[in-house]
């Protein structure tokens, strides 16, 4: 029997998907956020409901949205709100999962889509947050996607644009923030999560064809290595088809 294959960005969206549960409303980002906010509604979380950015609630796009703005995110959706009361809608509490991307990501899961350098004087200007800082202010829990190298994983992030655990237990609490925080981060090369007593970063799957050592040696600081971390399972045949000619048939995201 032959081994399924598949491309490194068609398992970083099963991931995604996998990490989605039935009866969660989710705020999904352009990318392979979106595609695998549509792959889990498809095989094993119908009743999950996708927020877009843009204000659509609950859509059924016939096709896969470019972006969380495209026209396709408010075809049938019940519910289509302005962008204020979308977020809104996360302060009250109904939003459970929320997707996010940027350039840093440090131990304590704090996000930078602001600026490389100093803030006044940077390397890099970077398109700023968005909506990032109120999802992982406010959701229930926060998932990280991005490419895993020492410099997008530095010790501390240049600037924080987005709040992660700050600098450790207690600073949400204290900053008054009411979402969860991090939960979850996906990267090419594994799948971290959050240490509950210390708040760092921990890893909890490697990718297969990757070690914990080539994680470590991408990491710009100390990860936590359980001695139980695991291979990260690969696709399955029915996640591929249904992402193949179901999900993103055109390949926008997944090739």
């Amino acid at each position: 029997m032959s081994e399924v294959q598949y491309t490194p960005r068609e398992l970083l969206a099963c991931v995604a998907a996998r990490l989605i549960s039935d009866g969660e409303s989710v705020f999904v980002g352009t990318g392979l956020p979106l595609v695998g906010a549509l792959l889990a509604h498809k095989l094993h979380a119908p009743n999950m409901m996708a927020i877009y950015e843009c204000g659509a609630v609950d859509p059924e796009p016939r096709v896969l949205p470019w972006s969380v703005a495209c026209s396709w995110t408010y075809h049938k959706a019940p519910t289509i709100l302005s962008m204020t009361s979308v977020f809104g809608h996360s302060r009250a509490g109904y939003a459970d999962v929320g997707f996010l991307g940027g350039a840093q990501i440090d131990m304590y899961g704090n996000i930078n889509a602001t600026c490389i350098g100093d803030y006044d004087n940077p390397k890099v200007r970077l398109t700023g947050s968005g909506g990032a800082n109120d999802i992982a202010s406010l959701c229930g829990k926060v998932i990280f996607m991005g490419l895993h190298l020492p410099e997008r994983f530095p010790e501390k992030c240049d600037y924080i644009t987005t709040p992660g655990f700050l600098d450790g237990p207690g600073a949400r609490e204290k900053a008054g923030l009411v979402g969860g925080g991090p939960w979850r981060v996906i990267s090419h090369l594994g799948v971290m999560g959050f240490d509950e007593e210390t708040c760092r970063m921990k890893l909890i799957s490697y990718h297969p064809g990757v070690t914990p050592e080539v994680v470590q040696q991408f990491t710009g600081f100390e990860l936590i290595i359980p001695d139980d971390v695991t291979e990260t399972p690969k696709p399955t045949e029915e996640e591929l088809r249904v992402l193949r000619e179901e999900v993103d048939p055109n390949q926008l995201f997944v090739f």
